[in-house]
C-alpha cells in the first residue's frame, strides 16, 4: 500500500498498479496501455500553438476547461506514447475535481508510481511542464 499523500481517489489504484511493476520496462508498457485509454484526448486537429507544452521533447498539447457542473476537465494529446500515457494518468487524476483542488495537487505521484526516475531528463522536464500548465489553468479557472 502506498502513502496516498492526499492523492485523488482515482489516482491511488494507478499508483499501486505501477508500484507492483518489477522494472522500468513493465512501467513503460503500463504507460503505453494508459495512453490508449486516455479519458479525454485532445486530437491532433485540436493542437494549436496556444495549447502546446513548451519544453517537452515531443509535441504535447493540453487544454483545460470546466464542465457544466464547474468541475475541472483536462484534455491532452501527444505524439509520443510515454507522454500520452502520463497525460492520461494526469487526466484521470484531475478530471472531475474542483479547480482549486487541482491547483493544490503535487506531481509527486510520478515518483510514487516509480516512473519519474525512469524518464529521461527531457521527458521528466516535459512532464513537469505539462503538470505546471495544468495547475496554472486550474488557477485561472478557479
Amino acid at each position: 500500500m502506498t502513502d496516498n499523500n492526499n492523492w485523488p481517489d482515482s489516482l491511488i489504484p494507478i499508483i499501486e498498479e505501477f508500484s507492483d511493476c518489477f522494472d522500468s520496462m513493465d512501467r513503460y508498457e503500463l504507460l503505453f496501455d494508459y495512453a490508449k485509454k486516455h479519458p479525454s484526448p485532445l486530437h491532433s486537429g485540436e493542437w494549436t500553438e496556444s495549447n502546446q507544452i513548451l519544453g517537452c521533447q515531443s509535441r504535447a498539447h493540453v487544454e483545460c476547461s470546466l464542465d457544466e457542473d464547474g468541475n475541472f476537465v483536462m484534455k491532452g494529446g501527444a505524439d509520443a506514447q510515454i507522454v500520452q500515457g502520463l497525460m492520461a494518468i494526469t487526466a484521470i487524476a484531475v478530471n472531475g475535481l474542483s479547480p482549486v483542488r487541482v491547483s493544490e495537487l503535487s506531481p509527486e505521484y510520478a515518483n510514487a508510481m516509480g516512473i519519474q526516475s525512469t524518464l529521461t531528463p527531457s521527458r521528466a522536464n516535459g512532464f513537469l511542464n505539462m503538470f505546471k500548465r495544468v495547475q496554472e489553468e486550474a488557477v485561472k479557472l478557479s
